[in-house]
């Protein structure tokens, strides 16, 4: 090993997360989304079937910045959410985060993936279209914003 290697900063990674992670994926969530999900919630999410997540790690930390979840039930999964922590926002952490999310997907059989986004979340559809997600469907109304005005939501689904 030569010293410089001791000075490169480690190369972000992604890996399983469980039930040990709730409290850090809620914090997350809390950070990203005006409806935030408890620990409680999470805890509850990753003791279910079916429940896949994903973390991103920056550096040599054991703790998250970013995460992907996803329930499957035969072969389809929806991603019931994807958030990023502040600082890991706007630095292209997302494309591989969703790349090696829906390869664990395919290996565990899934063939169609599913979710919804608010329809104003303008980074999140950049990124869904480019995977290829098509537009499925619109639920009116269905996200509260925090000043009481609603949003839509857009279905989208992907062959894989």
């Amino acid at each position: 090993m030569r010293i410089s290697d001791l000075f490169k900063p480690a190369l972000p990674r992604i890996e399983p997360v469980g039930m040990e992670a709730a409290a850090r994926l809620a914090a997350i969530h809390g950070a990203s989304f005006s409806r935030a999900w408890s620990t409680l919630e999470f805890e509850r999410l990753l003791a279910e079937r079916g429940v896949v997540a994903d973390g991103l790690f920056l550096g040599n930390t054991t703790k998250s910045s970013g995460f992907v979840m996803s329930r499957i039930v035969l072969d389809e999964a929806e991603i019931l959410t994807v958030a990023l922590a502040p600082e890991a926002r706007g630095k292209r952490h997302s494309p591989p985060l969703l790349t090696c999310h829906l390869e664990e997907l395919s290996r565990r059989g899934v063939k169609t993936v599913h979710l919804e986004v608010e329809e104003g979340n303008h980074p999140a559809l950049a990124l869904y279209r480019r995977f290829g997600f098509k537009e499925t469907g619109r639920r009116q109304g269905y996200y509260q914003k925090p000043d009481g005005t609603r949003v839509a939501a857009l279905t989208m689904t992907l062959e894989l």
